[in-house]
C-alpha cells in the first residue's frame, strides 16, 4: 500500500520532490522556514508587515469576514493540494488566505480542514526546522508539501545557496534548471532582442496569427515568450509580470506614457443597477469630437478632484496614507455626484482579487514599431524592473493621484439601434511606476 504524505517520509530526495512538483504542472517552487508557531493553530504568516503576498501566491475571489473578536478582516478561498507521496494531488477545500488589518499580516488557514492527505504530523506541532513547501502551477493552483528538520530533503535544502528571495520565501530551482527565474526571464528577453524586427502577432490558443492593429506590440513580446493571448490579467512566465513599453528609441521610456494597471468593472454604485446605456445617457456627455448620435463616459478621475469631462469626484475611503496601512477591510474607491450619489464604486475586496493576479516582480520592456512593410517591432537591450508590490502601494498611488480611473464607456447609435461598449481601467503615467515596487532598477541584458 502506497504512503501518504502523512505518514513519515524521511529519504524523499530534492531531486524527486522537484520531479513530482513538475508533473503536477507546478512551474514555480517557493520555500517557507516554519517557525515554531507556524502550526495550523496560529496560521503561519506568509506576509508580515506588507501585502506582497497577494502578489507571489494565487487565490480566488476576495470578501470580507468578521473574526471572532469581531473585526472586519478580507478572507480568499487559496486554491491549494496536498502533494502525496506517490504522486496524487488531494484538495484542502478549506483552506483561506487571511488578512489581518491590525497587523497587518496575512495569514494561511485551514490548511489541513477537511484535507485527506495533509501533513498533520508536522503542521500541527511546534518542532522547530520545519520546511514548507509551495508549488505555483501555470492555471494558478498551488500544490504543497511539508518536511521535517531530520529529513534527507532538508539536508540537501541546507545545502543549497543563493536562494532568491520572494517576500517570506526562497525560491527552489525545478528539475532541469540549472538557474535561477531571473536569469531564465534576462536570457529569454536577450534572446527576443537579437531577433531584430519581429513582424507583429500573437499568440491564440497556442497557435501564433498575424495581429494587424498597431497596439500588438505586448501581444508580439507575450508570443515569443509562447504566452497565449488568452484573456488572463496578465501574462507570467519565470514568476515575472511581463509588460512592452512602446517607446520611440531603447534609451528610455516616455515619461508621460499610460501603463494600465488593471481593468475592474464597478462592483458598487449606480452603474451596477442600470444598463450601460442608460448609464452613459444619465451620467455621460455628447461625444466631444461631434460624432453624431453617440455618448461617451470618459476623463481622468483622480482621488480629491473633480473630473473635467463629468463634474464627478473620487474619493478613496479606508487607507492611511500615512502609515501605508489598510484602516477599513471595508473600503472602497468612490465616484461620487455633487448630490451626494454613489456613481460607481470598487470595494477594497474587488480591487483586491485584481490585484492579485499583478506578480509581485514586474519587467517593463521597452520596444520600437515600424510600419512598413507592415508593422514590426523590436525589443531593447535593457530593461525596467520592479520588484516587491504590495495593495498598499496601489492604494497609496491611487490617494496621491498618481494612478487613476481612466474609463471608455461608450453608446454609439444612440437612436436607432443602440451598441455600448464598457470599458474600466485604472492606469498611471510611467513616470510614477516606480512607486508601485519597493524596488526598481534599470538592467542590462548583457
Amino acid at each position: 500500500m502506497p504512503r501518504r504524505q502523512n505518514e513519515p517520509l524521511s529519504d524523499l530526495s530534492l531531486d524527486q520532490l522537484q520531479q513530482m512538483m513538475s508533473v503536477t504542472g507546478v512551474t514555480r517552487l517557493l520555500l517557507k522556514y516554519l517557525a515554531p508557531n507556524d502550526n495550523s493553530k496560529n496560521q503561519p504568516y506568509v506576509s508580515k508587515g506588507e501585502l506582497q503576498a497577494f502578489n507571489i501566491l494565487p487565490a480566488g475571489e476576495f470578501y470580507i469576514d468578521v473574526s471572532d473578536r469581531g473585526r472586519s478582516i478580507i478572507k480568499a478561498s487559496f486554491p491549494l493540494d496536498w502533494l502525496q507521496a506517490d504522486g496524487r494531488t488531494l484538495p484542502a477545500p478549506n483552506a483561506k488566505l487571511i488578512f489581518y488589518p491590525q497587523y497587518p499580516e496575512v495569514r494561511l488557514s485551514g490548511f489541513l480542514e477537511g484535507a485527506k492527505g495533509a501533513p498533520n504530523h508536522l503542521l500541527n506541532t511546534r518542532e522547530a526546522g520545519r520546511l514548507l513547501f509551495l508549488g505555483v502551477t501555470g492555471d494558478r493552483r498551488v500544490v504543497g508539501w511539508a518536511a521535517g528538520p531530520e529529513t534527507l530533503l532538508a539536508r540537501q535544502i541546507s545545502a543549497l545557496t543563493d536562494l532568491e528571495t520572494e517576500g517570506v520565501f526562497r525560491v527552489i530551482p525545478l528539475l532541469g534548471t540549472e538557474v535561477g527565474d531571473d536569469e531564465r526571464i534576462f536570457a529569454e528577453l536577450r534572446r527576443i532582442h537579437e531577433l531584430d524586427w519581429v513582424e507583429s502577432k500573437r499568440m491564440k490558443s497556442g497557435v501564433i496569427v498575424p495581429y494587424m492593429s498597431l497596439n500588438g506590440i505586448g501581444y508580439t513580446l507575450e508570443a515569443e515568450l509562447g504566452i497565449s493571448n488568452n484573456g488572463k490579467a496578465e501574462p507570467d512566465i519565470f514568476g515575472w509580470e511581463v509588460k512592452a513599453a512602446q517607446s520611440p528609441n531603447f534609451d528610455n521610456i516616455p515619461r508621460s506614457k499610460k501603463m494600465t494597471l488593471l481593468t475592474p468593472e464597478p462592483d458598487g454604485g449606480e452603474y451596477t443597477g442600470m444598463s450601460v446605456g442608460d448609464f452613459v445617457r444619465r451620467f455621460g456627455y455628447a461625444d466631444k469630437r461631434g460624432r453624431a448620435d453617440r455618448m461617451n463616459f470618459g476623463g481622468s478621475y483622480r482621488v480629491g478632484k473633480k473630473a473635467r469631462a463629468t463634474g464627478l469626484t473620487t474619493i478613496l475611503d479606508g487607507f492611511d496614507t500615512r502609515e501605508l496601512k489598510i484602516t477599513n477591510p471595508g473600503g472602497s474607491l468612490f465616484v461620487v455626484h455633487d448630490d451626494g450619489t454613489v456613481v460607481m464604486s470598487w470595494s477594497f475586496p474587488k480591487l483586491l482579487t485584481h490585484w492579485n493576479k499583478k506578480h509581485a516582480k514586474a519587467v517593463y520592456v521597452p520596444g520600437e514599431r515600424r510600419l512598413l512593410p507592415s508593422t514590426f517591432y523590436r525589443f531593447g537591450p535593457k530593461v525596467f524592473l520592479g520588484e516587491g508590490t504590495g495593495f498598499e502601494l496601489l492604494l497609496n498611488s491611487l490617494a496621491q493621484g498618481l494612478a487613476y480611473y481612466d474609463p471608455g464607456i461608450k453608446l454609439e447609435n444612440m437612436s436607432s439601434n443602440p451598441s455600448t461598449k464598457p470599458r474600466s481601467q485604472f492606469r498611471i503615467p510611467w513616470r510614477h511606476i516606480a512607486d508601485l515596487y519597493h524596488k526598481v532598477r534599470w538592467h542590462s541584458l548583457y
